[in-house]
Order: structure tokens, then sequence, then C-alpha cells
């Protein structure tokens, strides 16, 4: 079964290939990415909320393709900032910026703010287009985790606000944890993982439909 990953991060679509095969079995998948299928330009992300740009990139990629669909959207949401830089995270410095600036701006917004409560978010998306077995509403899941933004960076690892998002349990910021450690308790493991479930369920129910229509 091939899906679209839409998205040419050929990183993240390694992971997402290891982490759906551990929860879709009995059914061998391939990911392709937007490159794999000749799609061009970029996918503008206008929506809203994570979810929404989500669903946009994955109704885009499967308009195009006609293959089952799966995006996401994530990022960085602070308490005390009414949930900023949310959508904007990759951008929040401004186009053409580096994680260092976003994280320089971030710690120049939260200067004096004793609340520094944040957590990551991560929306999924599949989309099923109207030819596919699989047919039907949209899945949609979103997976969070919690911590606190330092006052300065910590570690050399990770991407983004890593070096700054401490996580309690751990005793340390997610720059400062290896990629298992991560993946097993991070916003985009958790929201895969409901996205696996649902999709092999669907899988499922498809797979039984089609048995039954051909039963003797």
């Amino acid at each position: 079964m091939k899906i679209l990953i839409a998205s040419r991060n050929r990183g993240k679509i390694r992971e997402l290939d290891r982490l759906l095969s551990a929860y879709i079995t009995g059914t061998k998948i391939e990911l392709l990415s937007l490159d794999d299928v000749g799609f061009e330009g970029e996918i503008e992300e206008n929506g809203t909320s994570f979810q929404e740009n989500a669903l946009i990139k994955a109704r885009a990629g499967a308009e195009f393709s006609g293959l089952v669909t799966v995006a996401d959207d994530s990022g960085l949401a602070v308490d005390a900032l009414g949930g900023a830089p949310g959508i904007y995270s990759a951008r929040y410095a401004g186009e053409g910026h580096d994680d260092e600036a976003n994280n320089r701006l971030l710690l120049e917004n939260l200067r004096g703010v004793a609340d520094r409560s944040a957590a990551y978010v991560c929306a999924m998306a599949c989309v099923f287009p109207d030819s596919s077995p699989l047919a039907g509403d949209p899945l949609v899941t979103v997976g969070t985790v919690k911590g606190e933004i330092l006052c300065s960076p910590r570690g050399e690892g990770g991407f983004g606000y890593d070096p700054l998002f401490w996580f309690d349990p751990y005793g340390k910021t997610f720059a400062e944890i290896d990629q298992d450690e991560k993946n097993a308790v991070s916003h985009r493991g958790e929201a895969v993982k409901q996205l696996g479930i649902l999709l092999s369920r669907r899988i499922d129910e498809a797979k039984e439909k089609l048995w039954r229509k051909y039963e003797i």
C-alpha cells in the first residue's frame, strides 16, 4: 500500500515509516515523498491551527496524487504568550531566520516572566481519495508533551526549541536526550501512534468489506 507523506523531509519520512510500521501490521506500506510523486512548489499553510494546516497539506497531496496522504504540523505553544509561537513556530523570528534566532526572540519575549510552562504540539492528518478502498472521513490526531522554557539553552542535540524545552520527567532538555528517548514521549510520537492505530483499523475494516463482497 502506497502512502504519500506531504513532505520533502527524508528524515521525517524514515521516522514515520518506522513508527507507522509498528502499528500497521499485516499490510506492507511504502511511504512516498512529494518529490517522489512529482509535486512541485509549496503548499500554502493558511490555517489557523495545527489541525487545519495538517489537513490542508494532506488534502493537497491526496488531490494531486490520488494516494492516501498523511501530513503533520507541529510547534511550540507557550502559555504566558497566549499559545505563541504556535503555528508560526518555524518562522517566529521572521522568514529566513534560523532556530537560533527563534530561540533568542522567545527568550526576549519571556524576559521577567515567571510562568514558563509550555507544550510541544503535533497534529497529524490522513486524507483518503474517493477512489481509495479506504475512502471516508479524514483521520486527525493530536499529540502533546508538556514542559517549561529555560532561561538559556542547554544541549547540542535536537532542533527547533529543543535546547530551551525542559522535560521534567527526564530532568533534561529535549536537546540533551537521545532520539529514542525523545520518540518515546514526544508530541509527534504520540500523534503518530494514535494515527497508526486508527489507520490500521480503517485498513482492517476495508479488508473485511472486500472479503464479504467476494465471499461465496
